[in-house]
């Protein structure tokens, strides 16, 4: 067991990187898919989710020019910057952000995504611009600008999200740069904040269970983990962790299931090669009792 002490003293583990590493790209998607989605507000002046639709004159353009990103990013911009000129105001911005965030171009995507957000403000859409300032915080961590990445959650948050899921992951992406920053007690603070406004999302229990883990808060994470699991059994990053608390606890028949199964899922990927590594080893460990 005790070559398995070093776990509890990572300042960046494995599991903990795929956590910061997941794919913003996707997300930026999935959030600018949502917006577009919303019914214009000629139609719907008010939605169940309680998201603001977008004004009539906006959302067809938007779309076109989110379905410009995706077709190619240059292209995206291109229709941004001369529908901005036209009068696309934050929505432009937010598209250029999120064609340069498609073509990895991280700098220029947290300009547009704080211009909108600065934009959104002085047209009186708080809610928005905290929207845009989660982006630019995202596409600062993808950076690796953390400290940007921090300043602008942090803004968000102060620009007031309503509570729910929106919220949770604003709070669940602080935590993922202050851990980053190595400030685990901010990070803790607002994990727990992102474990009651997003509950369903496998990432927050997966980087809470981590950090317990690693602060020797062993009954903690074995809870928090045993959820990670229960959310995203086919998730390596999880399972990895899932066999590190449990070497922890004395359990290594489940560390052993667990990592052989982030091995199976994830052979090449960073989770499933340290499990890999750590399953080698347990020999040793074995010695070592």
């Amino acid at each position: 067991m005790l070559f398995f002490l070093p776990l509890l003293l990572q300042a960046y583990s494995p599991e903990t990187e795929a956590v910061m590493n997941r794919s913003r790209k996707e997300k930026q998607e999935e959030r600018a898919a949502a917006v577009a989605a919303a019914t214009p507000a000629a139609a719907a002046p008010a939605r169940a989710d309680g998201k603001v639709p977008i004004p009539a004159k906006f959302a067809a353009p938007f779309q076109a020019c989110l379905d410009q990103a995706m077709e190619s990013p240059d292209a995206g911009v291109a229709f941004a910057q001369k529908w901005r000129i036209d009068g696309g105001s934050f929505y432009a911005r937010h598209c250029m952000g999120f064609a340069y965030a498609r073509a990895e171009r991280w700098t220029p995507a947290i300009v547009a995504f704080e211009q909108a957000a600065e934009e959104a403000e002085r047209s009186g859409e708080m809610v928005e611009a905290a929207r845009l300032w989660a982006q630019a915080g995202n596409a600062a961590m993808a950076s690796g600008d953390l400290p940007k990445a921090r300043g602008d959650f942090d803004a968000a948050l102060a620009r007031g999200l309503p509570d729910g899921l929106e919220k949770g992951e604003v709070h669940l992406d602080r935590a993922r740069a202050l851990v980053a920053l190595n400030e685990p007690e901010a990070a803790r603070d607002s994990l727990e904040v992102a474990l009651a406004q997003a509950p369903k999302d496998p990432l927050g229990w997966l980087l809470s269970a981590t950090l317990a883990r690693r602060s020797g808060e062993m009954s903690l994470a074995q809870a928090h983990i045993a959820r990670a699991v229960q959310l995203s059994p086919d998730d390596a990053s999880v399972a990895l962790e899932e066999g590190n608390i449990a070497v922890l606890t004395d359990h290594e028949d489940i560390a052993r299931a667990a990592w052989t199964r982030a091995v199976k899922l994830a052979p090449d990927a960073p989770a499933g090669k340290a499990a890999a590594d750590n399953l080698s080893r347990l020999p040793a460990a074995k010695a070592n009792k």
